[in-house]
């Protein structure tokens, strides 16, 4: 059955019985520290803790990190009884090796590049500037540009893009309801829409519904037969694509069944929203409060659980849907202040919410002029370990998710930094930013670090 489905603006679940009354974690909503003792927490470290008998210098006792030469004694020596290392024992290894030498330059622009993405294998990086402008690149054969996307708006900002599964589709949105979806997979390397490709446009606007609204957030489903998107509108939209029918800040699929959206906005809130109730009652499950400023971005862990946001209270915060309550209370937010241009109040900066039922806390970067992203690290080399975040300080921030440390802090643009992308297998970091540069970062990389060309910035009042 082909549907479009669009999801309303109401905080009640849609099953209060069934909803958890978050009271928040037991330890408040303060930043992290050395104490987190959450499940995460627990589940973090089981990805990347070592086998015991890799780890112990003496029964009983272990030293952490254990170092790569030991390891592979042994592995060698076959002390685990496995001959080979586990995908935790090469977690062990891979995430202390961050992404942080360089920057070596993927791409230069005269205008400002809002999106960077890796494909889910990590062949392939997708990036997206002002004035509806898209490349894609190869990585195995050098970042070679493999696409040149002239988009069919051209006078708008790339809000988003997103990858089909298969790597065939590309779909990338704007500030308009129509989002738009190119075959990625021809053999011609330049792509003018509707003059040399066909651009097919995907309308998420209602019929009679007058108000215009853009789109800020598109993701393909794991099966790569439905999109979910945020608008401007406040409102979420699922679209069917293989039946072709059809103010968010950001959505995404909360796990490989797609039954469970997580979405942020401007009123602060994390909403959970089960598609399998939402014919009977049309509303989200749950809401997640803590933050006391528009949500500008959120990320899931992927295991239907566990989810970060960025905020434009500063903060990036960890949540757990299981604390999530059925009601929202007025939100707490400063009228007179305005992201986009305006430095936020020195006199916030210690406020905090009196419901946050977020798991933690990360303070460090800054989420001003645009709408900055944040990303968990990648499950096979890293166990998810790290999050790391844009910033419009123009630089990329790396937090260890346990103890909350920030562990690196890459340093390079000129701009904003609205995105940025681990490599899903190696570690390799892509950053995006309004100067107009992409920038890869890597280790261990060469010996000599090219000199990125740093275009002169203009003043620029960012929305988006």
């Amino acid at each position: 059955m082909s549907y479009r489905a669009r999801f309303g603006k109401d905080n009640s679940a849609c099953d209060s019985g069934n909803s958890a009354e978050g009271s928040g974690s037991s330890k408040g909503p303060d930043e992290v520290s050395n104490d987190f003792d959450h499940e995460i927490a627990q589940l973090t470290k089981h990805r990347s803790r070592p086998h015991r008998l890799l780890s112990g210098d003496m029964a009983g006792k272990s030293r952490l990190p254990v170092s790569t030469m030991k390891m592979l004694a042994g592995r060698e020596s076959n002390y685990s009884g496995r001959g080979r290392f586990s995908l935790a024992d090469c977690c062990h290894v891979l995430s202390r090796y961050l992404p942080i030498n360089g920057p070596w330059g993927v791409d230069q622009s005269r205008s400002p590049a809002y999106v960077s993405q890796f494909s889910n294998d990590g062949l392939a990086f997708v990036a997206g500037f002002q004035g509806g402008h898209i490349r894609i690149y190869n990585v195995e054969k050098g970042w070679k540009v493999q696409k040149d996307i002239l988009t069919k708006t051209l006078r708008w900002t790339i809000t988003d893009t997103s990858l089909s599964p298969d790597q065939r589709y590309l779909v990338y949105a704007s500030m308009t309801p129509v989002v738009n979806i190119v075959n990625v997979g021809s053999s011609t390397t330049v792509s003018v829409a509707n003059v040399m490709e066909v651009h097919e446009g995907l309308d998420f606007s209602i019929e009679g519904d007058e108000d215009e609204f853009g789109i800020f957030s598109v993701k393909f489903s794991t099966d790569g037969r439905e999109l979910v998107a945020a608008s401007s509108d406040a409102s979420i939209y699922v679209y069917d694509l293989q039946a072709n029918k059809s103010d968010v800040n950001t959505v995404c699929f909360a796990d490989e069944t797609g039954h469970l959206i997580y979405s942020g906005s401007d009123d602060n809130l994390c909403k959970v929203w089960d598609r399998r109730c939402l014919m009977t009652y049309g509303q989200a499950s749950g809401v997640l409060m803590g933050h006391l400023e528009g949500v500008t971005f959120i990320d899931s862990r992927g295991d239907g659980r566990y989810l970060i946001s960025n905020g434009k209270d500063q903060t990036t915060k960890l949540w757990d849907i299981r604390k999530m309550s059925s009601r929202a209370i007025p939100r707490l937010t400063d009228r007179d202040w305005d992201y986009r241009w305006m430095e936020y109040p020195a006199h916030a900066r210690t406020l905090k919410h009196p419901n946050d039922q977020s798991l933690a806390t990360y303070r460090g970067h800054a989420v001003l002029r645009t709408l900055i992203r944040c990303y968990f690290s990648p499950a096979y080399s890293t166990g998810q370990k790290y999050i790391y975040t844009g910033s419009s300080d123009h630089s990329v921030y790396i937090y260890d998710l346990v103890t909350g440390a920030q562990v690196a802090k890459l340093d390079h643009h000129e701009g904003p930094v609205r995105d940025c992308s681990w490599h899903p297998l190696y570690p390799i970091l892509v950053s995006s930013s309004w100067d107009g540069t992409v920038a890869r970062w890597e280790f261990p990389g060469d010996d000599q670090v090219p000199t990125l060309v740093r275009p002169k910035i203009r003043r620029r009042r960012g929305f988006y």
